[in-house]
């Protein structure tokens, strides 16, 4: 189902709804600051494994998830005053930044060095959902890896809208995949250039 979402103030009943929907285990198409994402609850094993089925993705390539806040990413992965500082300047946008994963992140989303790829992406929907939740969401481009990326939700629910739960229409999106960034060990390193800006990378 599409459920049609204002994407400047998203109406706080459906916020509600779609958490509902994630809850039970449920997979969400829904709107970052980039392309359209695939998103379940963190925590609830049955979603993630839909999404690795739905992605048609290795099992061991772990997914990056949204954080609400900056003070919630110290929740989920190690912080260093460096890479605070770093966040601080660019999020929200349109960033994924790789570090080190707390133990409280389940395994399948991190990888074999124990680290994790966590957003704050600038879009309204995104955040009121990952609030509303009370954790994080993980996030996937809305496509079968390996195809083109969304930016319209009426394509993704031609293409996969069976197989998912809802599908947030937050517009028509301008965009391509986040620009990821490791800051592990306090080593900035693009993993890939996506639409974030890294020329600031060269002035650190």
């Amino acid at each position: 189902m599409i459920l049609a979402v204002n994407p400047d103030n998203p109406q706080l009943r459906l916020i509600r709804q779609i958490v509902e929907c994630l809850k039970q285990g449920g997979v969400i198409a829904y709107p970052t600051d980039t392309i359209y994402g695939l998103g379940c609850d963190i925590f609830n094993k049955k979603g993630v494994k839909k999404i690795y089925q739905i992605k048609q993705r290795d099992p061991r390539k772990p997914f990056s998830f949204i954080c609400a806040d900056l003070s919630d990413v110290a929740n989920y992965a190690q912080v260093s005053n460096f890479a605070f500082k770093i966040m601080k300047r660019y999020l929200p946008g349109p960033y994924t930044f790789v570090l080190q994963a707390s133990r409280i992140v389940p395994d399948v989303l991190t990888t074999r060095q124990k680290t994790v790829g966590i957003r704050i992406p600038d879009n309204p929907v995104a955040l009121s959902i990952v609030r509303e939740l009370g954790h994080p969401l993980v996030t996937t481009s809305a496509n079968i890896s390996g195809e083109e990326s969304h930016c319209d939700p009426r394509e993704i629910e031609q293409q996969i809208g069976r197989q998912l739960d809802m599908v947030v229409d937050g517009g028509i999106l301008i965009g391509e995949s986040s620009t990821v960034i490791s800051l592990v060990d306090d080593q900035v390193e693009v993993l890939r250039k996506g639409s974030g800006d890294t020329s600031w990378i060269h002035q650190l």
